[in-house]
């Protein structure tokens, strides 16, 4: 995960998928969880955010991919407060 601050008022995410993870159907199953992980989390605004996936995301289910964005965030103490309370970072 990559993350600029931009000085707007919205936050803008990205997901990199490239082509060691798999064929197109597997690029883009893994891009379609990592969105919808992304939009299940309330993030502070303000921000760039480029998500890149490795080859292991191929092999991954949802609940993994949330768990990993999650802590990634945390982290980088992008999450909301209230948000961050519900996810712990391993």
């Amino acid at each position: 995960m990559k993350a600029v601050p931009n000085g707007l008022n919205v936050t803008r995410i990205g997901f990199s998928v490239g082509k060691r993870i798999g064929k197109a159907v597997v690029r883009n199953r893994v891009r379609r969880l990592l969105r919808e992980a992304v939009r299940t989390l309330n993030m502070k605004s303000g921000w760039d955010i480029v998500f890149i996936a490795r080859k292991s995301a191929a092999d991954a289910n949802y609940h993994e991919f949330r768990k990993a964005i999650g802590g990634l965030l945390k982290r980088a103490c992008l999450l909301d407060e209230d948000e961050a309370i519900g996810v712990r970072a391993d």
